[in-house]
């Protein structure tokens, strides 16, 4: 058999040359996996055993919710949601120092949790905000950091495609408890960007808040957002109550979304060709990712690679801290210019067997992942959604950077106090009975 280390030397150098030179990312874990696997199996059964892996990863009934989530979060991003939801964050924080500034940290974490993704949440709100923030005088590059920043709070915060994709990375782990544990991580993230906003404000008193727009005005905006809020209790309530499975929340999700924006006169019958167009490319890219990593899974696990890294790891330090410490600075720099989606499916069999192992519940340990890669994708150089809310707000990369410094410190301190307090992803689905 071929040396387990030099089977690690062809993927990290394969995955690394591939992705340096601008080859998509599921060439880039596909490919030198099959290599991989050609090489220890033999060209004939190497190729077989790569095709009927992809297969198996991709043929699974709890997959089909990724799909259908992505169907409704185009439903919503196409339906005008995103301007009901900004409208109801600008009654609600009307009058606080820098109200807009605070209006766009509150509108992404609800936007994004009926999206499901950071960049369509900087995408959508940031283009509804900017005008606003612009002819009120704020700072652009402020309010881009601001937007940027606060839009990864949907990762977090359920219904989260990148919850469900950790919980298949991770051989099955509930979706319910991670959908649970993902609730006081994601309030935090909001929490740490308002407060970051808030101190911004102390220093700049001429961003006032707005006056109150009276009664009817605000109870016309609730009732106008409630519609939209109902999508995340009727699929989140069945699912953790146990109604319907992840699945049949999603399809429900889209009948729901669908249902809504035809009463809301937002989308035609014509808008359905290009709605399911763009979910179809979304989720094909998705679950191509999902069955050429099932590869990459497969050569870990014959190679025994997570047993030969715990066994290293174990003999270089016994602490649970230095180890946990080690796996999130990998998957901060790692997650920079990976999107989510391959960081988890890349990491999560190499690094949960680990963390187990330390005694790290795979609720909290998928909880620490995706908050770590949350920062990742809004953190400078090369961060998708750093790029998305910079050219949403058209100013300059640079401003941009310096004005999310405060952001990113504030940020990585809730990460460790995610990483090394569980109860504050733990608490719900324990008290739900989901985790022992």
């Amino acid at each position: 058999m071929i040396d387990p280390l030099v089977i690690g030397l062809i993927l990290i150098v394969g995955l690394v040359v591939l992705l340096a030179i601008g080859a998509p990312v599921s060439v880039a874990i596909g490919l030198p996996s099959t290599v991989c696997l050609m090489l220890v199996a033999g060209f004939d059964n190497g190729a077989i055993t790569s095709a009927q892996q992809m297969l198996r990863g991709a043929n699974s009934f709890a997959l089909l919710a990724i799909p259908f989530f992505v169907l409704a979060g185009v439903i919503m991003n196409t339906g005008g949601i995103a301007e009901r939801l900004v409208n109801l964050a600008r009654v609600l924080v009307g009058r606080a120092p820098a109200s807009l500034m605070q209006s766009n940290v509150i509108a992404n974490t609800i936007f994004g949790t009926v999206s499901g993704s950071a960049v369509a949440t900087a995408a959508a709100v940031g283009s509804t905000m900017t005008p606003m923030l612009r002819r009120s005088g704020y700072d652009p590059a402020m309010s881009a950091a601001t937007n940027v920043s606060s839009a990864p709070a949907g990762m977090l915060i359920p219904p989260s495609n990148t919850l469900i994709i950790y919980s298949l990375a991770a051989g099955g782990t509930s979706v319910g408890a991670l959908f649970l544990a993902g609730y006081i991580p994601g309030a935090l993230w909001a929490l740490s960007c308002a407060g970051v906003v808030y101190f911004y404000a102390r220093r700049h008193p001429e961003l006032k808040g707005q006056p109150f727009p009276g009664w009817g005005v605000f109870f016309a905006t609730v009732l106008q957002a409630l519609p939209s809020l109902g999508l995340i209790v009727v699929v989140i309530g069945g699912i953790v109550a146990g109604f319907f499975t992840p699945t049949e929340g999603a399809v429900i999700a889209v009948v729901y979304a669908l249902v809504l924006s035809f009463i809301y006169r937002t989308i035609r019958v014509r808008d359905l060709d290009r709605i399911l167009y763009d979910a179809c490319r979304t989720s094909a890219i998705v679950i191509f990712l999902i069955a050429v990593s099932s590869i990459m899974g497969y050569i870990l696990t014959y190679a025994r690679l997570p047993q030969l890294i715990a066994e290293s790891l174990f003999g270089w330090t016994d602490s649970k801290v230095v180890v946990l410490l080690i796996m999130m600075l990998v998957l901060l720099v790692i997650g920079i210019p990976l999107d989510p989606t391959p960081a988890l499916l890349i990491f999560v069999p190499i690094f949960l067997p680990i963390a187990v192992s330390y005694g790290v519940d795979p609720v909290h340990f998928g909880i620490m992942m995706v908050f770590n890669l949350s920062i990742a994708v809004i953190s400078p150089p090369s961060a998708p959604v750093l790029f998305v809310g910079t050219q949403v707000a058209r100013t300059r990369l640079e401003p941009v950077i310096k004005r999310m410094m405060p952001f990113l410190v504030v940020l990585i301190v809730m990460l460790f106090l995610v990483v090394f307090v569980p109860d504050v992803s733990l608490w719900l689905p324990r008290l739900a009975g989901l985790v022992e």
